[in-house]
Formats: C-alpha cells, structure tokens, sequence
C-alpha cells in the first residue's frame, strides 16, 4: 500500500505540474506574447477557463500527502515555511490580477495587473522548481524528522545548507524555462491571432534551450545526489519516463515545425510528465531525504500512515478521482478550440 500511495502522490503532482504549468507559462509570457490590450485579453481567454480548476490538483496532492504520509507534510510545511508563504501570496497575487484586470478601463490599472500577473506566473515556477532542487539535494532532517532552513548560506548544496544555493537556483531556471515552453505550447495551440503566431515562433526556441539545460541539470543533479542516477539501471519506470521525456522533445520540435500546435504541446505535456515520473522513480522510496546522514530521510515506509488506513483513503480516491478526470474532460470539451478576446466588459 506504501509503494502505491507513493504512485498516487507522485501522478498527482505530475498532473498538477502538467496542467497548471501552460498557466503559469502562459502568464510569465503575458508581457511578450500579447502587446496590445485585445491580444492580452485573448491570452486571459486562452487560460480563463482553467487556471483555477488546475489549482485543485495542488490541494489534491497535498490531502493525499496528508492522508498518506502526514509526516512527510508536518515536516515540510515548517521547513519550507517561508518558502510556502511566498508561493501562497503568488498565487493569490495571480489569480487577483487575472480576475481584477478588466474591471476597469484604464490603461494604467491593466498595465499594473499585467505586469502583476506576469512577475507572480514567472516567480512560482522557480519556487516551484527550488522546492524541488531542495528534495532532491536533501534538508538537514533531525532525529525527530523536523528541520529548519534559511534563504541561503554558503551559496553551496553542501552542510549547512538553506534554501537557495547554486543546484536548487539552476533547478528553479530549468523549471521556468520548461514551464515557458510549455506555456507558450499551449498558446500556440488555443489562443488566436497574433498571439498564436509569436507563440508559435517561441515554441522551438525554448525547447532548444531546455534541450541544452537538461542535460546539465542532469549532470548537477548527480553531482549534489549520486544516489538518484545510481538507481535508474534497476528502476523500469524510470525508464520509461526517461524515453517518454527524450520522445516528449523529439515531438515538440517536430510538430513544431510542420505547424501541429496540438502534437506540439502533448509532446511538452509528454516532456514533463516524463521527466518527473523518472524522478519519483529514482528517489523512491526517499520523500524527504536526510542530510547529513541519508539514514534519517523521510520515506515511503517510515512517514506513512498505517496500512489500514491507506485501504480506506485508497476507496475515498477511487470515488473522486474518476470524477476529477471526467470534470476536466468535460471542461476542456465545453472550452475546445481557439479563443479570442471577449467583447469589452464581457468575461477578460
């Protein structure tokens, strides 16, 4: 039931990165893509309709972990407690600046809240994908499982260390960029116009980018974590979210350029989910690693609940996670195709 629950967490967070990130993508380009107050409005309409229901896998994930591993959640709420006061006001600052912007017709209110929604949409990726950096290089776990962390200290992924030091800042970089290529896929695909044509145009140029950075992430990973790469040989899912990743750029490309903004953006969908499920793979059974003595990380059998418990969590999840798919499937059916900029004063 551990080895399971672990599973579920990890499709949870695949998901939620997958589906939230063209959002977050999608507003850290807001600025760029979009230059006029009509091409703007066009790129809200692209995400209006799913930015908040995206939201709820983040919440998912987090009940599950609290279902599932409370200890691993007790720890990491009041290690990364500042961290996660950062990500909170982001998201808050986002969804505000998407709700509040056509409120008024104003050329300085709109300016505001776009530039508001591009700095929250661009930050969280990096947040994000520090966070990330942070698990994967470990946190200074106690006997007791607690830790605490500063911003920084010696800027080296090595004890004592804080929250950003030079792996977790490249591990923010990379998932910024990942997530603009991903944004960018997805505008490229459902928004109309100008804004689909400079999309498009970014699509190929990111990826390059993220092509030339995930090797060296990978490199640096193995450098802070040798224990990660070490298990991949013995991991087959790892494996195949490795290929999955590899084949994921292949088609972003290759869509790309022959103009199939749809094979275009499953290829990146492909590319993330890929890459994290090879991830969890690897690190499993660590949820939490333990620096500096790996012997006292967070795992998958010592910070989960009973088994008992996870069989009646497990019937919960049965129950509502059909029903989440199908919400979603209904929701992009509703919102297919491209969208275009509201009438002033209707929706953004």
């Amino acid at each position: 039931m551990h080895e399971l629950w672990y599973a579920i967490v990890a499709v949870m967070l695949t998901a939620y990165v997958v589906l939230d990130g063209f959002d977050f993508g999608a507003g850290a380009l807001h600025l760029v893509v979009a230059r006029t107050d009509s091409e703007r409005r066009t790129l809200l309409a692209a995400i209006g309709p799913f930015w908040d229901a995206n939201e709820v896998w983040l919440l998912a994930s987090g009940g599950a972990l609290m279902v599932a591993f409370p200890a691993v959640l007790a720890s990491g709420l009041s290690g990364f407690y500042f961290a996660i006061f950062l990500v909170i006001w982001c998201l808050v600052l986002r969804a505000v600046a998407i709700e509040f912007r056509s409120h008024v017709a104003h050329p300085l209110w709109r300016s505001f809240w776009d530039a508001v929604l591009a700095f929250a949409s661009m930050l969280l990726p990096v947040l994000f994908g520090a966070a990330l950096g942070n698990v994967i290089r470990g946190v200074p776990l106690d006997t007791g499982g607690w830790f605490q962390l500063t911003l920084f200290t010696t800027f080296r992924p090595t004890t004592p260390v804080g929250i950003l030091d030079w792996y977790t800042v490249l591990a923010g970089v990379f998932a910024l960029v990942a997530l603009l290529g991903h944004g960018s896929a997805w505008l490229a695909w459902r928004a109309s116009g100008a804004v689909a044509e400079r999309s498009q145009a970014l699509v190929r140029r990111f990826y390059a980018v993220i092509a030339i950075l995930w090797p060296l992430a990978t490199i640096a990973t193995h450098t802070v974590n040798p224990a990660l790469l070490a298990a991949l040989p013995g991991r087959p899912v790892a494996w195949l979210g490795l290929a999955l990743a590899i084949g994921g750029i292949g088609v972003v490309l290759w869509q790309s350029r022959r103009g199939h903004p749809l094979g275009a953006f499953l290829g990146s969908c492909a590319f993330l989910a890929g890459m994290l499920v090879a991830t969890a793979a690897c690190l499993f059974p660590v949820i939490l690693r333990a620096l500096p003595d790996p012997a006292l990380s967070l795992t998958a059998f010592n910070a989960g609940t009973t088994p008992a418990g996870l069989r009646v969590a497990l019937r919960w999840w049965l129950l509502g996670f059909p029903i989440a798919i199908a919400y979603f499937v209904v929701l992009f059916r509703i919102h297919r195709g491209r969208a275009v900029a509201p009438s002033e004063g209707e929706g953004y």
